[in-house]
């Protein structure tokens, strides 16, 4: 299991939030699929992902790309986008640089807070944001989506980590958009407008209770 976090109060510099790049992988289909798939190695050949990055991995054949190389993956255990959106994949360790292969990623012990800086980081890149409040959520996702960053436009997509920006402990995988929609009329005629208003990440908590014990 990735260890628990052990909460300093101090602000991470520059140079450590670029370091947390060398945990951000591109996790592939077969046959490779359009769009950027993202995951965080755990360590111990561990990387998690969203699960609907790959859809169903019995029919994905996935591959991870981390380190500079491709490498095939192993399915741990799978979960679904509609329950727990994740997905834990394995690669062969001894094929990993040392660099890599002897890092584990530390996961959270204490839950997200409004206002907490956070980085979202991708393989090559990083971007700053905050946890939202669950009260700037709709209604109809309070709740279910609880655990939720701004800077929509600008932070990573589906499977990339979400940071805390002090400790740099995980403290989730991004999974979705929330968005409002909103309906006007104009000379009567209706018009849809989608309003991306948050992203919701699957909690460290969360990954903690679906990453097998080791």
């Amino acid at each position: 299991m990735p260890y628990l976090s052990d909460p300093i109060a101090r602000a991470a510099s520059p140079q450590e939030f670029a370091a947390l790049e060398l945990y951000a992988v591109n996790v592939f289909q077969s046959p490779k699929q359009s769009w950027p798939g993202y995951g965080i190695y755990l360590g111990r050949g561990l990387v998690i992902t969203a699960a609907h990055v790959l859809g169903h991995v019995g029919q994905a054949n996935p591959s991870v790309l981390i380190g500079g190389q491709e490498l095939e993956a192993g399915v741990v255990k799978e979960g679904d986008f509609e329950g727990v959106d994740l997905t834990l994949l394995k690669v062969d360790e001894r094929r990993l640089p040392a660099r890599i292969a002897l890092r584990l990623m530390p996961l959270c012990a204490a839950p997200p807070s409004p206002g907490q800086p956070v980085v979202v980081v991708i393989p090559g890149s990083y971007a700053s944001s905050k946890i939202l409040s669950p009260q700037a959520l709709p209604r109809d996702v309070r709740g279910r989506f609880d655990t939720v960053i701004a800077d929509v436009a600008s932070t990573g997509n589906s499977g990339s980590g979400v940071f805390d920006a002090q400790t740099t402990c995980l403290l989730g995988i991004m999974s979705r958009k929330i968005q409002r929609v909103f309906v006007t009329k104009s000379n009567g005629v209706p018009t849809r407008r989608v309003d991306d208003i948050a992203k919701y990440f699957v909690p460290a908590a969360k990954i903690r209770e679906f990453v097998p014990a080791r």
